[in-house]
């Protein structure tokens, strides 16, 4: 095996991404080396870059969602062998990041992919399902006093039948992977807001409701109001921009959850005055990344089962060159319910 590979860098803060042959990483402990063979855009990557947040240990490799090969198992891993279709949600360092040829997984936070998706849609999944879970089931939310379920395992599915949840931007990657765990959990009904010609991809991965994701907030909540009487315990703003984080609040019952996915942008004075709880989930950051393991251990049963399905996808050519122009579709809105992939290995 050689030593060198292709790998995408962004060598400073708001800098421009160059590709260079740098060394392959080795494994070690809980550790495996995958060959990438699809690696999906996230439009956190083109965050990074322009706004120069959350990395600084700059040259870095960026990139979240990776399907490829295992090629090397680190020591004392057990349930991994050379071979091996996976998936993982790549980070934090840049040893992990999917826009490279080759990349390191924690074992422990990596899925095998099953016959019935491909490696590209295999890609489209990792972030998505991480952040929709861990969204939901790693901050204390309680419903009747209880703790809530997470449905990873046959004792959580259906719990929450006849609890309503509403998940605004139900088209965007992490708000498909939420509809897809409120369906297995029960949640009833299932609201989203999103583009209308989105709404029968919404309706087939869980949503009951799709609404206009431009009606105006009192719109909103006259629409919901003829959907359900009952409290909105809980509310998933999957996009979490200002206004989107306004109208979830408004929506939210006094003493229910809010996640963001965003830091926080609600209107102070409205919040003073209705107490509710607003979770800022960061994603798999160091602090909540071992709580995921969970959902990567029945992950590949769920996927073949057909319970957690892939996006659409979109192939880039040019391998990782192919990057660049992905992130300038995503920055500038371009893609709707579609998972941007290259295909590193093509990379010239």
């Amino acid at each position: 095996m050689t030593t060198q590979q292709k790998a995408l860098l962004l060598k400073t803060k708001h800098g421009q991404f160059t590709i260079e042959n740098i060394p392959i990483p080795t494994p070690g402990p809980d550790e495996l080396l995958v060959k990438i063979e699809s690696a999906a855009l996230n439009p956190l990557d083109w965050k990074v870059q322009a706004w120069g947040i959350v990395r600084e240990d700059y040259p870095i490799i960026l990139g979240y969602d990776v399907a490829g090969i295992v090629e090397k198992v680190g020591p004392g891993v057990q349930k991994f062998v050379r071979g091996d279709k996976v998936m993982f949600q790549a980070g934090p360092t840049s040893n992990y990041g999917a826009f490279q040829q080759y990349a390191l997984s924690k074992a422990h936070l990596t899925a095998k992919v099953p016959n019935n998706i491909t490696f590209d849609e295999a890609a489209s999944i990792p972030v998505g399902v991480n952040t929709a879970t861990l969204g939901l089931f790693s901050h204390g939310i309680t419903l009747d006093g209880d703790a809530l379920y997470p449905p990873y395992g046959k004792s959580g599915h259906g719990k929450y039948a006849g609890k309503p949840i509403v998940i605004f931007g139900g088209s965007s990657c992490v708000g498909q992977f939420t509809l897809q765990v409120a369906k297995l959990a029960g949640f009833s009904p299932i609201i989203t807001t999103a583009s209308l010609r989105n709404a029968d991809i919404l309706k087939e991965l869980g949503a009951t409701h799709v609404f206009d994701r431009n009606l105006s907030s009192s719109a909103l909540r006259e629409e919901i109001a003829k959907t359900t009487s009952k409290p909105l315990e809980i509310v998933y703003d999957t996009i979490s921009i200002p206004v989107t984080q306004n109208a979830a609040f408004d929506i939210t019952a006094p003493d229910g959850y809010l996640v963001l996915l965003l830091p926080e942008a609600i209107d102070p004075v409205k919040k003073a005055s209705q107490p509710k709880h607003v979770i800022f989930h960061e994603g798999a950051t160091d602090s909540v990344f071992d709580e995921s393991n969970r959902i990567w251990s029945t992950l590949t049963g769920l996927v073949e089962e057909g319970v957690i399905k892939p996006m659409r996808v979109q192939i880039l050519s040019g391998g990782l060159a192919g990057v660049v122009e992905g992130l300038d579709l995503l920055k500038n809105d371009k893609v709707s319910a579609t998972k941007l992939v290259v295909h590193p290995q093509e990379t010239a």
